[in-house]
């Protein structure tokens, strides 16, 4: 089993951002379009915004509000399904990590389940508060495995 390098990993990992990205774009733009189109029907004229009454402004607030907490939600789950389904499949990779040859396995070199792979998924949010030290590790420790490797108890490696 050869280890695959932060370098590797981290060209598979920008592969993926795009990947998600793009996805999350398709979900988001009918969405803003939905938001400014409920707007733009309530028909208020300049006059109107500078007399709102205080229900009618909370009304438009708590649209773009919720509008917004669902966005980040859709964008959270996108992330996470996309992540540890892909990498719990028999594949064992995301798009970005089978474009380079490289698989995530447990310690023994298995197929991990989807909740070893939501471990590490969530683990990355520790990884990245910690000022990206956990996923630089990857390029520093003996099996070039991150901080949330270390956590879920998994592997990248050459496939």
């Amino acid at each position: 089993m050869t280890y695959a390098g932060f370098w590797k990993r981290f060209a598979a990992y920008l592969i993926d951002a795009l990947i998600i990205g793009v996805a999350c774009w398709i979900i988001i733009l009918p969405v803003l379009g939905l938001i400014g189109i409920g707007a733009s029907s309530m028909e208020y004229s300049q006059e109107d915004m500078m007399t709102m009454d205080d229900e009618a402004a909370a009304g438009m607030a708590a649209m773009i509000i919720g509008a917004s907490m669902m966005l980040w939600v859709v964008i959270g789950v996108s992330g996470w399904l996309y992540f540890a389904l892909m990498e719990s499949s028999a594949k064992q990779a995301t798009l970005g990590k089978m474009a380079l040859g490289i698989i995530v396995t447990d310690l023994n070199g298995n197929r991990l389940t989807f909740g070893r792979a939501t471990g590490r998924y969530f683990g990355k949010i520790l990884s990245g508060l910690i000022l990206y030290i956990g996923f630089i590790m990857a390029a520093f420790t003996e099996k070039k495995q991150a901080l949330h490797d270390m956590i879920a108890g998994c592997l990248v490696v050459n496939k």
